[in-house]
């Protein structure tokens, strides 16, 4: 891979800082009236999830992280495994709870993910942008709670817990974005 410069810093790049890769969640270039240019950015370690709020001065460069993503089918989960297949040459893959994070949260069984290799390790796993699933429980809604706005708790049938407006009842299905966690509409 080539190296990346501070000028060329933007949202989702990778780069390697301390042996490991990292995503640039934020970026700001600030040219103060006095003294050197630098970048006020916020990283996310790939490997660990932790993020950091750096300053780096401007003209620093760094090696671009060899990130590749593969278009993966989910299969099962015994609990502590997620179990997913190459939708190209079909070859199946285990990956642990720890690195699907999040993702856990909104994939059902043949969902088709991106999953992102460091080299040969998998470092993440990207759900769909946009998913429907089904609410199985959530309180029912109270006569006279009519005020603007107000939500309640829904749980989804991966276990997620998701705000929706009180007219939201259990069975329905919702369209979710799983960027944010946010429910956007219902869908049929």
């Amino acid at each position: 891979m080539g190296t990346i410069d501070t000028s060329e810093f933007r949202k989702k790049a990778k780069i390697i800082f301390e042996g490991q890769p990292w995503i640039i969640v934020e970026n700001d270039f600030v040219k103060p009236g006095k003294g050197q240019a630098f970048n006020r950015t916020k990283i996310k370690n790939l490997l660990t999830g932790r993020v950091l709020d750096k300053t780096f001065k401007s003209g620093e460069t760094f090696e671009e992280a060899d990130i590749s993503t593969v278009s993966m089918q989910y299969l099962y989960s015994d609990g502590t495994r997620y179990s997913f297949m190459n939708t190209q040459n079909y070859e199946q893959i285990e990956i642990s709870g720890e690195v699907m994070d999040d993702a856990k949260d909104w994939i059902l069984e043949n969902a088709v993910c991106e999953v992102m290799f460091w080299g040969e390790k998998v470092i993440g796993v990207v759900p769909p942008t946009f998913v429907d699933l089904i609410v199985t429980y959530t309180e029912p809604a109270v006569r006279g709670d009519t005020a603007n706005n107000v939500t309640k708790k829904a749980k989804l049938e991966t276990g997620a817990e998701v705000n929706v407006p009180f007219f939201i009842e259990s069975g329905m299905k919702l369209k979710i974005d799983t960027r944010t966690g946010e429910y956007l509409q219902r869908s049929t």
